[in-house]
């Protein structure tokens, strides 16, 4: 069967798409149940008094994971804020309604380019790290030794690394949002002579409240996405060092893939019900 499946191209073809939409359903549904074993972990820990929440943990995840993102995600969006008030003046200035760029600046990336950057941002930063790590631990059978001393690697390794990706993701999200209108404004001001006053009211009377919660709801699920796809990479690591780059490779190139993906369906979804 094997032979004939190799010697006709149609159905190597066809055998190949299979295996790829087969490979597509079961990434997905690892990381469905990943994510309901967190679940169902984070409920035990916040409801029973036997199962503890394991703090000191997921303090020290958010201070690697959030903490340290701050200066680089200010960076990024700061960038962002100015790369949109440039590029926009020219066309607004055309129509005489070159203060209007706040409130372009504003919807954009509250929006949309605030939670997508810090995703990204934090995919790069943290993401890939934990994935090596987690896959270190596999690879030293740090994993089997937990499970040997009735330790569930989910409880104690992915729980708190989730639960911190995704409210890093939150707050660097407001932090980006703040960065780059600042650094529209600071474009507006300087370059493009609009006045501050101008500028801050236009930004406050285009932003609704529908804009804020949006763009915090698509960070939290995309931080969750971020340290879903990180841990089942690392949980997933064969091979010794080469399985640890790849799964790291892995990560980053799925989650901006998956990211970008959730993003379109959150706006899909807010464009139908009216939240535009």
């Amino acid at each position: 069967m094997a032979q004939a499946t190799y010697a006709n191209p149609l159905a190597a073809i066809f055998g190949r798409l299979g295996e790829q939409v087969f490979g597509v359903l079961e990434f997905f549904g690892s990381l469905a149940w990943l994510g309901w074993d967190v679940g169902v972990w984070t409920t035990r820990a916040l409801v029973r008094r036997t199962v503890r929440f394991g703090t000191p943990a997921f303090v020290s995840q958010m201070v690697r994971v959030g903490v340290r993102s701050v200066p680089i995600v200010c960076l990024v969006s700061g960038c962002i804020g100015f790369i949109l008030a440039l590029q926009t003046a020219p066309s607004l200035a055309q129509f005489n309604q070159t203060d209007k760029v706040a409130n372009l600046v504003a919807v954009a990336v509250f929006r949309e380019l605030g939670p997508l950057i810090a995703a990204i941002v934090l995919t790069g930063f943290a993401g890939a790290s934990i994935a090596a790590e987690i896959g270190t631990m596999v690879v030293g059978e740090e994993i089997e030794a937990l499970e040997a001393m009735a330790l569930n690697p989910i409880r104690f390794l992915v729980m708190p690394r989730v639960l911190a990706t995704t409210l890093s993701l939150i707050c660097l999200a407001v932090l980006a949002d703040v960065t780059a209108v600042i650094g529209g404004g600071i474009i507006g001001v300087t370059t493009l002579d609009i006045a501050f006053e101008v500028y801050r009211d236009n930004t406050i009377d285009q932003l609704k409240q529908a804009d804020f919660l949006t763009g915090l709801l698509k960070a939290g699920v995309f931080g969750a996405i971020l340290g879903l796809i990180a841990c089942r990479n690392g949980l997933r690591v064969e091979g010794g060092a080469a399985g640890v780059g790849k799964a790291t490779t892995d990560t980053v190139v799925q989650t901006v893939v998956v990211v970008v993906l959730a993003d379109l369906l959150f706006t899909a979804i807010f464009f139908a019900i009216g939240w535009t």
